[in-house]
This record gives structure tokens, C-alpha cells and sequence, in this order.
């Protein structure tokens, strides 16, 4: 079996990780086709189609930026086509793939199953379908138990078809971390702020979805905490700590704001901060206006924004365990331990390399885009306005100040590259760096060098 496997990734050279790359490509090509045609505009017109690879490429990124706004421009037609590539996003392609191989009744060959092997991240081909099988079951149930408490609410507003349909889209878009809505205007869900049904199901629907496929399995396998892996508490209490910190931290930057919750009721306040907080890891939903917020609150967004969610979820970023890894290497390193360790469990060195290579590069894209927008777009624009744009792109969040919809042709084209970099560059990084064996290092190794650092 092995020999076999070693021979099917040398005889192609379509790799997994190439076939991941191209196949999330396709997928936003065909999008893009199918959103230019006229039945997908409600002006029954062609979309440019710069603005349709823009949307779709957000979608199936699981961004949520939009150049048009997703509520009055598109048809249901192009509706139903954006929650399609959402869910293909969020899930995978292959994953989606994987459906259709169970509905046809196809056997999945070993090279498909090397695929899904890279595309869920994991180590092992055994139990490999069936993972999938749970993670798509999983995926359906919650969905649907958010549909079913939007529709309490857009139900009476919207009437029976199109408060279901609302219910449906919102649930995909919240689960898969999309920030794709219906409400129109760019107006998101600001007039949603005190309501606690809408605003705390997509909350919770972003945070399970954030959260990762395998640290439910855990959660739903073992009946206590304590025998949970160290991956799943490292995951689990890194996102109550941004989620509820971060509550605080935005109630207390934003509470005496006139342009945000400073007018709300002390629920609104609750409800509007907690939203703010977990929305950017990596939603695009918002509850109150962006663009009014202090520059704190603004600041701390983005830096939740980097972070993004968890490894094996719907969220981008560079994802918690990684900032986790690296602030307990800087703790360990200030205590003088030679390791990096967590919960009393020593972190090989290896995945330290791996995680400041990781938030390195999500540095360098976001500071190269950053300078590219400030070159590119109008001049009066804030700086403030280019980087949030862009560790929004980068981290497939999809929050904005305002200036998606200001982008000229090469902002355009930027944003869209850094959505999709997001959404397959980091992964697609992070393989080739686990892929690079120490096969030759012990046959050289160079004399110590000093370099004065500090």
C-alpha cells in the first residue's frame, strides 16, 4: 500500500496539493461563468465580468467582499449559485466531491482518497471516508437547526418562501465563516443588533464553524474534557479566550462611541459586542457600523482578523493554535525553558518552525497588498482603510470600511489573488513545508555562526 501511494505521487504531476490549488480554481472559474449570465443580474444585463471572478472567488474563498451588493444586484438564480460556492468552499471541494461519489454509488480510488487526504489535513488514509461522511452529516445537521431559528424571525418578516429561503442562505453563509447576506444596501445585519435569536445563532453558527471538524468529533467521542487531545484544548480554550476578551476589550472601546452601541440598551451593547468579537474570526457579518468605530476597536478587529479561526474548520487567518504556539514559545523562552510547552506537553520543534513560517508570510502578504491598494487607490483614503481591507482578504473574512466597492480594476484583481491565497496559499504552504523530509541535513551540517540579535 505504501509503495503504492509513493508511486501514484511520483507518476503524476498533478500532486494532491496541485489538484487542491487547480480544483478551487475551477470552481471559482465556473462561478464566475454562471453569475455573468444575464438570468443571475436583476437588471437582466451581463455583470462585468471582473466584478463575477470577484464574487465568486469571495465565496468560494468564504470571504464575503463583495464589489456589488449580493441583496439588490444578483437574482435568486445568482443567489442560489453564491450559497452553492460557499458551501463547496467551506467544505472543500473534494468533500463535496465526496457526496456526489456516495449519491452515484462510485468506488473512490486511492489518488481521491490522497486528495481528501490533503485537502481534511490529516496524517492517516484510514477512516478517511467515513471522517468525511461525519464532517458532511455534521455540517447538514447544524445548518439546518440554524435555518430553523432564523426562520422564527424571518419567517413573520419576510413571509413563508422568502423567509426560508433568507434562513437557509444566512445559515450556510454564518456556518461556513462566508459573511454573504441578503438585507441589501451593505447593510449586513445592523438592524438586527438587538435582536438575540438572529445575532447570537449566527454567533454560535460562526464559532462551531470556527472551531474545526475533528475537535467535534472529540467533543462528541470522549466523555471527558480532561481526555480531549491537546489540539482540541489548545483550540478549545484559545477561542473563549478571544471571544470573551475580545467582548470585553470592543464593549470597552466602543461603549462611549456615539457611531456604534454608546445609543444602545445595555443588552444591544452586550449583544453588539460579542458579535464584534466573533465575527472577525473570519465571518464579515457586523452588526454595527464599521467605519464608525473607534480606532482601538478598528485595530483590535484586525488583529482578530489575523488570527482567524481553527485548523480543520471553515475559518481562515493563521489560525489559533499557531498564535498560540508562538506566544507560549516567546513565555517558554522568557521562563529560560529550552522547549516550547503547553498543558504540560513539550511542542517539537518542527511545528514551532512551521507556525512562525506561517505568521510570517500571512505578515508579508498583508503588508504587500497593504502597500499595493496604498499605490493603487485614491490617495484621500485612510491607511487604515488599506490594511484592514487587506488582513480581511488575506484571513477570508470579508469585513470592510467601505472600500471594497471603491477598488479600482488592479485592487480589484489584488484582493481577489489575496482571497484565494487565503483560502489555498497557507494550506497549500503548510504541505510543502511538511513534505520537506530531513533527508540530506545530517549529511552536511555547518559550523555555528553568531549573529548579535536584541
Amino acid at each position: 500500500m505504501e509503495l503504492d501511494i509513493k508511486a501514484i505521487k511520483k507518476k503524476s504531476i498533478y500532486t494532491p496539493v496541485r489538484i487542491l490549488a487547480l480544483g478551487f480554481a475551477i470552481v471559482i472559474f465556473i462561478g464566475a461563468l454562471l453569475l455573468s449570465l444575464p438570468i443571475a443580474s436583476q437588471s437582466g444585463g451581463i455583470t462585468p465580468f471582473i466584478d463575477c471572478i470577484f464574487t465568486s472567488t469571495s465565496a468560494v474563498c468564504v470571504t464575503g467582499l463583495v464589489t456589488v451588493d449580493t441583496g439588490t444586484h444578483w437574482t435568486y438564480f445568482g443567489k442560489t449559485v453564491i450559497m452553492f460556492l460557499i458551501e463547496i468552499g467551506g467544505l472543500g471541494f473534494m468533500s463535496v466531491a465526496t457526496l456526489g461519489f456516495f449519491f452515484l454509488g462510485k468506488r473512490i480510488t486511492l489518488k481521491e482518497r490522497l486528495v481528501m487526504q490533503e485537502a481534511m489535513n490529516v496524517s492517516s488514509l484510514q477512516g478517511l471516508v467515513k471522517m468525511v461522511k461525519y464532517v458532511l452529516i455534521f455540517t447538514f445537521s447544524v445548518e439546518a437547526v440554524g435555518a430553523v431559528l432564523f426562520s422564527t424571525q424571518f419567517i413573520p418578516e419576510f413571509g413563508i418562501a422568502k423567509g426560508i429561503y433568507y434562513s437557509v442562505f444566512h445559515s450556510v453563509s454564518a456556518f461556513c465563516n462566508a459573511g454573504f447576506d441578503l438585507m441589501g444596501n451593505f447593510k449586513s445585519v445592523t438592524e438586527y443588533a438587538n435582536n438575540s435569536v438572529v445575532i447570537l445563532t449566527i454567533a454560535a453558527l460562526i464559532a462551531i464553524g470556527g472551531l474545526g471538524f475533528f475537535v467535534w468529533v472529540e467533543i462528541y467521542n470522549c466523555k471527558s474534557f480532561k481526555r480531549l487531545s491537546l489540539h482540541s484544548r489548545v483550540v478549545i480554550y484559545s477561542t473563549l479566550v478571544l471571544i470573551f476578551g475580545g467582548a470585553i476589550l470592543m464593549y470597552i472601546f466602543e461603549m462611549n462611541n456615539p457611531g456604534t452601541i454608546k445609543g444602545m440598551t445595555f443588552k444591544g451593547k452586550v449583544l453588539s459586542s460579542i458579535f464584534a468579537s466573533v465575527s472577525p474570526r473570519t465571518a464579515g457579518f457586523n452588526s454595527i457600523q464599521l467605519d464608525k468605530m473607534t480606532p482601538a476597536g478598528n485595530f483590535l478587529t484586525i488583529i482578530l482578523m489575523f488570527i482567524g479561526g481553527s485548523p480543520g474548520s471553515t475559518a481562515g487567518g493563521i489560525k489559533t493554535t499557531t498564535a498560540v504556539i508562538l506566544f507560549m514559545t516567546v513565555l517558554s523562552v522568557v521562563r529560560g525553558r529550552e522547549d516550547t510547552e503547553i498543558f504540560q506537553r513539550r511542542i517539537n520543534k518542527e511545528t514551532v518552525y512551521k507556525s512562525l513560517v506561517i505568521t510570517v508570510l500571512g505578515f508579508v502578504i498583508v503588508i504587500g497588498v497593504t502597500m499595493i491598494l496604498s499605490i493603487t487607490q485614491q490617495h484621500d483614503i485612510p491607511f487604515e482603510y488599506f490594511l484592514y481591507e487587506a488582513t480581511s482578504a488575506f484571513a477570508t473574512v470579508g469585513l470592510t470600511l467601505g472600500l471594497t466597492t471603491k477598488l479600482t480594476l488592479v485592487g480589484k484583481i489584488v484582493i481577489a489573488i489575496t482571497m484565494y491565497a487565503g483560502r489555498v496559499g497557507p494550506l497549500t504552504i503548510l504541505l510543502a513545508v511538511a513534505k520537506n523530509k530531513k533527508a540530506k541535513s545530517g549529511k552536511i551540517k555547518y559550523p555555528e555562526g553568531k549573529i548579535l540579535i536584541g
